[in-house]
């Protein structure tokens, strides 16, 4: 009898952290949803033409997905449900998002150069967009294959995101026209599009520990990065992630060259 009710007893405590588990956790999917809610935003305020409003949504929901995650793993509540949604939630902040702010800010402009490069915008947008769609499958695939965490394979998509809507912010800041700068944007989304689905490789800043000590010195780089921050947030910005972009084709050429040198030894 003592074992029947230990066994009744164990069964209804796996029935109800199955019950438990059934559900979802609030706090990281709340993130989520705010990033989701800032891209969204992000492509109405493009519509209405406030298109400072809306590349700085898109920066907003870089910050918001980069929180999501540490949270989930902060709090241990990593889910496969809340990796889905960020990802969806990701294809909307930095696929659509910057796709239909850079074309409604530039290449809707494009028609008045003729048919050609009317077209030829809208197709760099759809590009840019179905590269980040891409870039995201890949990495969801991928994400446990990878041996070493320290680097992305591609650029990530928030950095795409980035750079398309840094160069509307800071084109649109300076009182440029999109469609004055139709086509030197137009080569910049379509790199950030295929450098996202390249195999280059990206510091991912994964193996930096947020509760662990750090020298003096970092606190005052910090400091140092806000203060530029502050002072022109969107040369400063656009800059760091131009440089990060460039970052990728740098360490490719830098290991090209380096075996070469050992061939050579």
């Amino acid at each position: 009898m003592k074992v029947g009710k230990k066994t009744a007893s164990t069964e209804g405590k796996t029935a109800a952290g199955l019950r438990r588990r059934k559900g979802i956790y609030l706090l990281p999917n709340l993130f989520t949803t705010a990033a989701l809610f800032a891209g969204f935003f992000a492509m109405v305020a493009a519509i209405d033409g406030k298109f400072q409003v809306a590349a700085i949504a898109v920066y907003v929901a870089m910050v918001l997905d980069g929180l999501d995650g540490r949270v989930a793993r902060l709090t241990n509540t990593q889910t496969d449900f809340g990796k889905e949604f960020d990802s969806l939630a990701d294809m909307v902040s930095f696929g659509l998002a910057p796709g239909l702010v850079v074309y409604v800010w530039a290449f809707s402009g494009m028609q008045e150069m003729g048919w050609y490069w009317f077209q030829l915008g809208w197709l760099a947008a759809f590009l840019y967009t179905a590269c980040a769609a891409l870039r995201l499958a890949r990495f969801n695939t991928q994400a446990g294959n990878s041996e070493d965490k320290r680097y992305f394979r591609g650029l990530p998509s928030p950095s795409g995101a980035a750079v398309v809507a840094g160069t509307v912010w800071f084109f649109d800041d300076m009182g440029v026209a999109g469609a004055t700068v139709a086509l030197p944007t137009l080569l910049i989304t379509v790199a950030a599009g295929a450098l996202m689905v390249s195999n280059l490789s990206y510091y991912s800043f994964q193996d930096i520990k947020l509760n662990e000590r750090v020298p003096f010195t970092y606190m005052l780089g910090i400091v140092l990065v806000f203060t530029l921050i502050a002072i022109n947030p969107p040369l400063v910005l656009y800059s760091l992630f131009a440089l990060y972009v460039l970052s990728g084709p740098a360490l490719a050429g830098y290991r090209g060259w380096r075996k070469y040198r050992e061939r050579r030894a």
